[in-house]
């Protein structure tokens, strides 16, 4: 049987192996210190201050249902019947009424009432521009209404005149009113506007 002599190895210089491995420590560390972190970063939130005090919630200011004084815009269908040249006639038409009321006041209500009307049977129809005040009468309001009015004709100019009414409000308003017209004479007009909220401030 033969036998094989075995060599160690050689490593070569102890000095030279040192350095290397110092080497390749710090290029590892600085590859991990340099590479992105993977994860999301923890991001750190301060801490609220401190309260000095309760936290204190105003009362809610809900306006009572009862309450209706504001300013009101009012829109709706108008009708009457109207004596004028010695003989009756209708008109129909529609109103914009804009009033301030003030429910306990003495003058529960004033502001303008903007309308315009045709007649069913003569032709053309009439525009006015009336003041109105109220106040409260047993528990309803009733007012008075002042103003100009043209009366308006298809085959003829127009005719300026006044009128002056007396109304009151139950849901409904109806009113009568005494006027003039230029070379019409005096006219009475009875008739109902049916008021419909719009707005209220």
């Amino acid at each position: 049987m033969k036998y094989v002599e075995l060599k160690a190895l050689h490593w070569g210089n102890r000095s030279q192996v040192g350095r290397a491995l110092v080497i390749l420590s710090w290029l590892l560390a600085w590859v991990c210190l340099t590479s992105p972190v993977s994860a999301d970063p923890v991001r750190i939130e301060p801490d609220a201050p401190a309260r000095s005090g309760p936290v204190v919630v105003p009362r809610a200011t809900f306006r009572p249902s009862w309450d209706l004084d504001g300013l009101y815009l009012w829109l709706g269908p108008v009708g009457a019947a109207s004596y004028v040249e010695a003989k009756w006639d209708s008109t129909f038409g529609a109103e914009a009424v804009v009033v301030v009321v003030h429910e306990a006041a003495a003058l529960g209500l004033y502001g303008v009432d903007l309308g315009a009307s045709r007649w069913t049977a003569r032709g053309g129809g009439r525009i006015w521009l009336d003041a109105v005040v109220g106040t409260r009468w047993f528990g309803r309001m009733i007012g008075a209404s002042l103003g100009p009015m043209v009366e308006l004709a298809d085959l003829e100019r127009p005719k300026l005149g006044a009128s002056i009414g007396v109304w009151g409000y139950a849901g409904i308003a109806p009113f009568v009113r005494l006027g003039g017209v230029s070379d019409l004479g005096m006219f009475v007009e009875l008739g109902v506007h049916i008021a419909l909220p719009v707005l209220h401030r």
